[in-house]
């Protein structure tokens, strides 16, 4: 309701309202008269209508646009803008123009006649230049460690570019390995096993077995004198500390001289005088010279550390690899029996077809005996292969994740287009309200734990960021919620789900839970992450 007050006003008072009353200084440059011979005159904003000087903010629309009524809200659907000095200027409709009611967009009353609202711009602008003083202090400190978000996701970038080049290394040697492997278990399920048996009674085979068990029994002797020896010499080094010099025992003296040259030892009663080692002495005993190894011949190195290599060797596989080397040697195996090395390379599918039919057909006829080959697949060539087709597999797997990581880095649906919440990626943080502690792992699930026993549900799984109508992806706004969903079903209810509300902040932290509907919650919190510098000026702010 309009006060009495301004009814009593005379009409002069709401005529002569200044001609730039209500507008932007934007548009302070428009709102100039220009002469038409004696009368100053004025153009719509639109162009479409010139207009008396006078008829502006006069209190009567005259403009389609309404453009010459700026400040006095005779217009419908304009804004009226308040200057507000010593604050932020600021927009309201103009239907809120001379309504009666101090608005407070308005500090400065400017909406209302003179004297109906008080100007408090002062004490706002100065509150509100703490508040921005506060805020901008905030994000300057939260945008270093944004940046530090950012340099994470640089340096992840060339880690997964380095792994992806080693993955992609490793499946080229594994897919040679793996071909290998397939070849000689091809080739083992090819044989029967008869066959398999009949190779594995070959002198080569024999032979191998035979240095392999001979090999292990010299392994155990040879671990056997190691220990027997370390044994003799625990005695010798006690007799030799423990003696007594002064007892001219010519056996035990020359047990003691033998033990130090033996050991390369200096004398015990030059070390007694001296309490440190005779270099003279230690130079010139036990220096017996190495005997020279014959080509071939593994040093005592070789013989500690790869003997066990050497037999854990397949031999069966050996076998089969040295069998498809060297080629059969039997009379049945010859090129001459093996019309197949004869036929041409597009013709063998169709020959291999018909020898396996005709061979079917003498074996029902009784003219050749079935062969009796069990399947090779449970063999160690098969196992082999196998293992090695996994671990490719495998390989392949990772390349793929990995490839996956990298076209995600700098992608603004998931860690933004400079990848500054790639560091975030698997933190989890935490609220205790009580009763119940709140999880929320970004990127991955969000979990109620209770604090006095029972079962920890699922509140849903990250699903996307604020996809909200007119959210343009990448904006400050699209990061500032994450949806979590189909977590665990509420007895009675939907699947849990969680929205989760963040804003700048110096932590990574959740503030508050609230659960808005049945299981179905609100949490807000902090992070660095949306912490942009704060280099951009102030807008206008606007009131609708």
């Amino acid at each position: 309701m309009v006060p009495w007050v301004l009814l009593l006003l005379p009409l002069s008072a709401f005529s002569a309202v200044d001609k730039t009353h209500g507008v932007p200084p934007s548009l302070l440059a428009s709102y100039v008269p220009t002469k038409d011979g004696s009368q100053e005159i004025w153009t719509c904003i639109d162009g479409s209508k010139v207009i008396p000087w006078s008829a502006v903010n006069d209190d009567y629309c005259d403009c389609p646009d309404g453009s010459d009524e700026p400040g006095t809200g005779a217009c419908p659907n304009t804004r009226f803008y308040c200057r507000n000095e010593g604050h932020i200027g600021a927009f309201i409709p103009s239907s809120r123009v001379r309504d009666g009611l101090c608005e407070p967009a308005c500090c400065d009353g400017s909406d209302e006649e003179p004297g109906v609202c008080p100007n408090k711009c002062k004490e706002i602008g100065e509150a509100y230049r703490v508040k921005q003083a506060a805020e901008r202090k905030l994000r300057k400190t939260g945008s270093k460690i944004r940046s530090s978000y950012i340099a994470f996701a640089q340096k992840e970038k060339k880690r997964i570019e380095g792994e992806i080049a080693s993955l992609e290394n490793e499946i080229v040697s594994r897919e040679k390995e793996v071909a290998r492997l397939k070849d000689i278990a091809d080739h083992a399920e090819s044989l029967s096993a008869t066959a398999l048996e009949q190779k594995k009674q070959s002198p080569l085979y024999q032979s191998l077995l035979a240095h392999h068990r001979a090999l292990k029994s010299l392994q155990c002797e040879h671990k056997k004198h190691l220990e027997r020896e370390k044994s003799l010499g625990d005695i010798l080094d006690r007799l030799r500390t423990g003696y007594n010099p002064n007892y001219q025992d010519m056996a035990v003296l020359e047990a003691v001289r033998g033990w130090e040259f033996h050991a390369g030892l200096p004398h015990i009663n030059d070390v007694k005088k001296d309490d440190e080692p005779s270099t003279e002495d230690e130079s010139e005993t036990g220096k017996d010279e190495e005997e020279e190894l014959e080509p071939g011949m593994w040093t005592p190195q070789q013989l500690e550390h790869q003997l066990d290599e050497l037999l854990d060797q397949d031999y069966e596989s050996l076998l089969l690899e040295h069998d498809k080397h060297v080629g059969a040697t039997e009379h049945s195996d010859s090129l001459l029996y093996n019309l197949s090395a004869y036929v041409p390379e597009p013709l063998l599918p169709q020959f291999e077809a018909f020898q396996n039919a005709l061979v079917s057909w003498l074996e029902l006829l009784g003219i050749v005996k079935p062969s009796k080959s069990d399947a090779a697949d449970d063999s160690r060539a098969k196992k082999a292969y196998n293992d090695a087709d996994h671990s490719l597999k495998l390989t392949r797997d990772e390349l793929t994740k990995a490839k996956e990581d990298l076209s995600r880095l700098f992608d603004s649906n998931w860690y933004g287009k400079d990848g500054e919440w790639k560091k975030l990626d698997g933190t989890c943080l935490e609220k205790d309200t009580g009763d119940y502690t709140y999880e929320v792992c970004l990127f991955d699930e969000a979990r109620q734990k209770p604090n006095k026993g029972g079962s920890t549900f699922s509140l849903g799984r990250f699903a996307h960021w604020n996809n909200g109508p007119g959210v343009e992806v990448g904006s400050p706004e699209y990061y500032s919620k994450q949806f979590y969903i189909h977590g665990t079903k509420c007895w009675n209810g939907p699947q849990r789900s969680v929205v989760l509300e963040l804003e700048c902040g110096t932590e990574n932290a959740l503030h508050t839970i609230a659960e808005l509907e049945k299981c179905e919650y609100k949490i807000t919190g902090t992070t660095p992450a949306l912490c942009l510098p704060p280099d951009e000026p102030e807008k206008p702010r606007e009131e609708l």
